[in-house]
């Protein structure tokens, strides 16, 4: 078996093949995993593609106990899961008809055909059950050169699909080495009105990816040249701050992080994490990360005092704070914020020591005037320095309910 693809011959994966690849019918495992294991990259599931039709391929499953999940029938799509491993298969198809968002197919039997209405070369690979490797269109001299290009005609892969701009430009940060390939990028250029079309959801998911891509900050300067990023973010870019952010995570060997980059590229204020989370269907916890940081960026125009950081440590936490300082970094690169980014690992934020229950005791009623007490002590306390002394606490509060009548 070849080197390069241990999981082949081993459970679940085989199992699957072996059911498969059987009275008269063929499957091979494509796309991302072959290009992945070529690449000497990780390899975290297979897809598989077979010139059974979904209910055959139900019925073999179903008839060794496993379970299929019709996850995207309508395009011959079942999910087969074994032993909890979940393996998706799809019928070899053609597309009859496209618009640019989607496809109308139909099923065949002709793996090069099918490999044909892949988007890039490096993706139309196909390996056989016994390790050999199928190429109809030089994805392996691609992936020699780690060159990403559409397959064939590159305005036809674009207009079958505008989301595939995006895929290049993805792709090519993650998996690309040199330029851009030239002739992929000018029909990119052609059809980037085509992006318009595109709803905020699959713009979102591929903007991410390719925010946290190793090669991200040469792409999207490429990108921001050609007038994509304007119609992406809906807004002018900081990619001098984006490649500095990413420079800072290597050297502090700091996972990459998509709403932390993109805070990095986007944010001047909270109005561009407004817009920015209306344009990208952000989900309510991304952004409300993107509001905070975009809130230590409009404060924050020097490196914060140890008083300062500290307090922002204790309001946004350790997780939030350490993106929001990095990004802070990035944006003022004359400022040295040595001192606030290692706070985290040198002090920990207290919890407040006092609740509304504190106030209830001494015949505070609930309302508004409990919380303006608290938002008073609260402030108190930080600015004294957090203290932990209860006596001090207990004074902090009794100056808080003098002063709020």
């Amino acid at each position: 078996m070849d080197g390069r693809f241990p999981w082949l011959d081993q459970p679940p994966l085989s199992a699957l093949l072996a059911v498969l690849n059987r009275d008269g019918e063929e499957a091979r495992v494509v796309g991302g995993a072959v290009r992945n294991a070529l690449l000497g990259e990780a390899v975290a599931d297979w897809d598989i593609a077979t010139t059974a039709l979904p209910g055959e391929t139900t019925a073999r499953a179903e008839a060794k106990g496993w379970k299929v999940v019709p996850t995207g029938i309508e395009h011959g799509t079942v999910t087969v899961v074994i032993s909890g491993h979940p393996l998706e298969v799809t019928t070899l198809r053609e597309d009859i008809e496209t618009d640019g968002r989607r496809a109308v197919v139909h099923f065949g039997r002709d793996f090069r055909a099918d490999a044909f209405r892949r988007d890039f070369t490096i993706n139309a690979l196909s390996l056989s059950p016994d390790g050999r490797l199928h190429d109809y269109a030089s994805g392996l001299a691609d992936i020699a050169a780690r060159r990403v290009r559409f397959l064939g005609d590159a305005d036809t892969r674009i207009a079958e699909d505008y989301l595939r701009i995006l895929r290049l430009f993805r792709f090519h940060a993650r998996f690309g080495a040199g330029a851009l390939d030239a002739t992929s990028f000018a029909a990119a250029i052609r059809g980037r009105e085509g992006l318009r079309q595109l709803s905020a959801e699959r713009i979102r998911a591929e903007l991410l990816k390719l925010l946290t891509a190793p090669g991200a900050a040469d792409v999207l300067t490429e990108m921001d040249g050609a007038g994509f990023l304007g119609i992406v973010l809906g807004g002018v870019a900081r990619l001098p701050a984006f490649r500095r952010l990413a420079d800072l995570e290597s050297r502090q060997v700091i996972e990459p992080e998509a709403i932390r980059r993109l805070a990095a590229l986007g944010l001047f204020t909270r109005g561009d994490a407004e817009r920015l989370a209306r344009r990208l269907r952000l989900s309510n916890a991304e952004a409300k990360r993107l509001g905070a940081i975009a809130l230590v960026l409009e404060q924050v125009r020097q490196a914060p005092t140890s008083a300062e950081a500290r307090e922002w440590l204790y309001r946004l936490g350790p997780e939030l704070y350490g993106d929001a300082m990095l990004v802070a970094t990035a944006a003022l690169p004359d400022q040295d914020f040595t001192d606030a980014l290692a706070l985290p690992a040198q002090w920990t934020a207290p919890a407040l020591p006092f609740r509304g229950k504190d106030l209830a005791h001494l015949g505070i009623e609930p309302g508004p005037r409990l919380g303006r007490i608290l938002a008073h002590a609260e402030q108190a306390w930080i600015a004294g320095g957090f203290s932990r002394d209860k006596e001090r606490c207990r004074a902090i509060l009794a100056e808080a309910i003098d002063v709020i009548v």
